[in-house]
């Protein structure tokens, strides 16, 4: 709880708590020794309450509570102990605990068992003015001002003329003004010295420096020292955690800017349908899963924006022929992300579709690509084209499943290898798709980068089944699984 934002408050109306419970209703079939047992708790709690003993009156409200449950009178009194108690705590300064040491809970939890209280009162007893006095305070306490502008506007229809809610009408008025005047004032203590923007995410380093959470570990990708101080920084972003108070401070105090430095970072983990990020090492071919190792630092800066979004990347390689990205690369799917303690990532990645690369820039140190996604031009339902295709993509199945009985008897000593096989097999797409599944039979032989990269840019389903057969049959023996 902000001690300032309840500056000058004090309550209102709670010395007013007074009497002792009645005998009518439930009370009035207790025997004359709880009865009197109850008004003698109830003496000893206001006395508590009076000699500033909030701790015993709590507890002896309590046990008369035990004995009487629900009734107003007890849990009035006993809010209004519990009020006290968050005010007294609040105002005390920070020398007090060394003459008298504090325990217990702190004064925003005193003041939500207040509200709770508050709120069976009025439960109970709907027009009493007392509940509203009761739950306005604790609401104030708990800086909810518009719930508590509501409550007092509830029990003035009740009672007009009631001071203590005038009195308080008047403080929350007063207190909206003040804070709608005050601005905080934007220093740079707020910014982040590697990007020179508000903290985002903020973390704050064993040498008490503070940066943003992505800025911090980008930084440490090329060496594990403070970015300011140079210090040696044994911290991973697995074990690191964001500064709870220091977050809530700059989202409280400057939200539009706040707002903005999400919104921005937002745009580098959600690019849109078209935009997509590039891993440059290899050709991949739709149906594939594998492992990879991200070591790089602009690879690894990479990856964590992809796990904060889509979890999506495409795979490409260096044209060879042109020295550049190639026109066509494949969408894979991180599946399984592993940190690793030195910042590396281990990858278990499975890939989804193709694409055409349309153009493509740096950002932040990686390639961003605009893709253009890619089908082959499919025959018509119903036509012979379509038929003949089907019938080809069948006998192609049957005859991979063949071969892929023939790898599993031949690898009885070799787990891995068998292992391998059975993956693959459960890759297989179903018969009815033929584009996907001329490009599994293409993984089933160990083909060299411009192949495969040959075989994204066709777009006839037919030709690239042929290719798969000519492959598997030009190995010779069986299917070389990659």
């Amino acid at each position: 709880m902000s001690s300032s934002a309840t500056a000058g408050f004090s309550l209102e109306g709670i010395d007013d708590v007074q009497g002792l419970p009645s005998d009518e209703g439930e009370g009035s079939s207790m025997s004359w020794e709880n009865t009197s047992h109850i008004h003698n708790l109830m003496h000893m709690g206001k006395k508590a309450s009076h000699s500033s003993r909030f701790d015993q009156a709590i507890e002896f409200y309590s046990r008369a509570d035990k004995i009487r449950p629900g009734d107003p009178t007890i849990l009035s009194n006993r809010c209004a102990t519990y009020l006290k108690l968050s005010e007294f705590l609040k105002d005390s300064p920070p020398s007090f605990s060394e003459k008298r040491p504090l325990y217990g809970l702190d004064p925003t939890t005193h003041a939500g068992l207040a509200l709770k209280d508050a709120e069976k009162v009025m439960s109970l007893q709907s027009n009493s003015i007392t509940s509203h006095i009761l739950k306005s305070n604790a609401l104030i306490l708990l800086e909810k001002y518009e719930q508590a502008w509501d409550v007092i506007c509830s029990g003035l229809q009740i009672d007009p003329q009631s001071k203590h809610l005038l009195n308080l009408e008047k403080l929350i008025a007063n207190t909206c003004i003040r804070r709608s005047h005050v601005k905080p004032q934007r220093t740079d203590d707020y910014d982040c010295t590697v990007c020179l923007k508000l903290l985002r995410e903020p973390v704050t380093t064993p040498c008490g420096h503070s940066f943003c959470r992505s800025c911090l570990f980008q930084s440490m990708d090329r060496g594990n020292r403070c970015p300011l101080c140079r210090t040696v920084l044994l911290i991973s972003p697995r074990t690191c955690s964001i500064s709870v108070t220091l977050n809530n401070i700059i989202q409280k105090n400057f939200p539009e800017e706040f707002e903005e430095r999400k919104s921005e970072h937002d745009s580098l983990i959600n690019l849109g349908v078209d935009l997509l990020p590039l891993f440059v090492k290899d050709v991949i071919l739709p149906c594939q899963k594998f492992q990879l190792n991200i070591f790089e630092p602009r690879d690894r800066l990479m990856v964590r924006r992809i796990m904060e979004g889509s979890r999506r990347m495409g795979m490409v390689v260096i044209d060879s022929s042109t020295g550049s990205i190639a026109d066509y690369a494949c969408e894979v799917e991180i599946i399984d992300c592993e940190p690793l303690p030195d910042g590396r990532f281990s990858l278990e990645v499975e890939s989804r579709r193709r694409c055409r690369i349309i153009q493509n820039w740096d950002q932040d140190g990686y390639r961003i690509a605009e893709v253009e996604w890619v089908q082959d031009i499919s025959p018509p339902e119903g036509s012979t084209e379509r038929n003949d295709l089907l019938e080809m993509t069948n006998k192609a199945a049957a005859f991979a499943r063949q071969l892929m009985r023939k790898a599993q008897y031949g690898s009885q000593a070799g787990r891995i290898r068998l292992e391998e096989v059975f993956k693959t097999e459960g890759l297989m797409p179903p018969t009815e798709d033929p584009e996907r599944f001329s490009f599994w039979l293409a993984t089933l032989t160990n083909r060299s980068p411009s192949e495969r990269l040959d075989l994204l840019r066709i777009r006839d389903t037919k030709e690239r089944l042929r290719r798969g057969l000519l492959y598997i049959k030009a190995e010779g023996q069986g299917c070389r699984l990659q």
